[in-house]
């Protein structure tokens, strides 16, 4: 019996993320209606014989957005909880016998979300405390080098436990700068050390550099997933930023855009966050027979 891991990750942050870059700053919009589809599209070489998935693909009402109407589409009975950080996720098995001959599979998610552009916002107290964002992880790991880069722009807090705005907005903007971005430069597992070191990379580099320089620092930071809106580029889809505590005491945070050097504002649409991108991956899973392997990923938003 053998197994392969499958992921949505290479296109979820491959793809769309090409058109991440723009030279100007997002300029504030009202309020929006957003409707968000988001389809992938698996094609296998030989007979699917079993497959087990986990979806990150459930925004949730919150400060910074209301979700109207939401649903997911799978080959199989899905099974929702709520993983460690509070986000909601649901799980799917597929078994196949050989005369089903199961060549495909399609997960669908589409919905419709009203964004408020709120960029700071308190923590429910269910939610894992401020400082358990400072441990090293895989990908956004603290290290001598990225907390000199990160002290050229953070002064220490005469406040413990507390971070300053625009301190963080000019350490974002500096994180931007140093690792522009660069078409198919990096890969799902490429560590924030190593997206810094060779100055180039994608938003999900650009929030994993943020996020270990911050915990460098000493500062709570952890990556989020989610959808921009861009209405002159609709390729402009899947995204991803970062939260930093403002105020561990009371559990403050705000969330940052590296790749726009900005605040979020009422375009973006939040789906997940963790501690990095391995904590949150759109979906991932196991997967028995099917051979090779290919996907398909689309991502459209549409004001309503």
């Amino acid at each position: 019996m053998s197994w392969a891991c499958t992921s949505a990750a290479s296109f979820w942050f491959r793809q769309p993320i090409e058109h991440c870059i723009v030279k100007d700053k997002p300029q504030r919009v009202p309020p929006m209606k957003l409707h968000v589809r988001h389809t992938t599209h698996y094609r296998y070489t030989e007979p699917l014989r079993y497959a087990l998935q986990t979806l990150w693909l459930t925004p949730q009402s919150g400060p910074a957005q209301t979700v109207h109407f939401w649903s997911l589409g799978v080959p199989g009975e899905l099974f929702a909880q709520r993983d460690a950080f509070g986000n909601s996720i649901h799980s799917y098995s597929l078994v196949s016998q050989p005369a089903d001959n199961v060549r495909w599979s399609l997960v669908n998610a589409a919905g419709q979300v009203e964004t408020l552009g709120v960029a700071e916002f308190t923590d429910a107290a269910a939610l894992p405390h401020p400082d358990f964002f400072l441990r090293a992880t895989q990908l956004a790991q603290p290290s001598p080098q990225l907390a000199d880069f990160g002290r050229r722009f953070v002064r220490p807090s005469g406040t413990p436990g507390t971070a300053d705005l625009n301190m963080l907005l000019a350490l974002s903007q500096s994180v931007m700068d140093a690792v522009s971005y660069k078409k198919n430069s990096t890969n799902v597992t490429t560590t924030a050390l190593q997206a810094f070191e060779a100055g180039a990379g994608v938003c999900q580099d650009q929030a994993h550099v943020m996020v270990a320089i911050c915990r460098s620092l000493g500062i709570p930071a952890r990556y989020v997933s989610g959808y921009f809106y861009a209405a002159s580029e609709p390729d402009l889809a899947s995204h991803a930023w970062v939260d930093v505590c403002l105020d561990v005491a009371t559990r403050r945070w705000v969330s940052i855009d590296v790749t726009h050097s900005c605040l979020i504002d009422e375009r973006h649409v939040r789906l997940a966050m963790g501690t990095d991108y391995n904590s949150c991956p759109p979906i991932k899973g196991v997967r028995q027979g099917g051979g090779e392997e290919s996907m398909t990923v689309n991502i459209t938003i549409e004001p309503v």
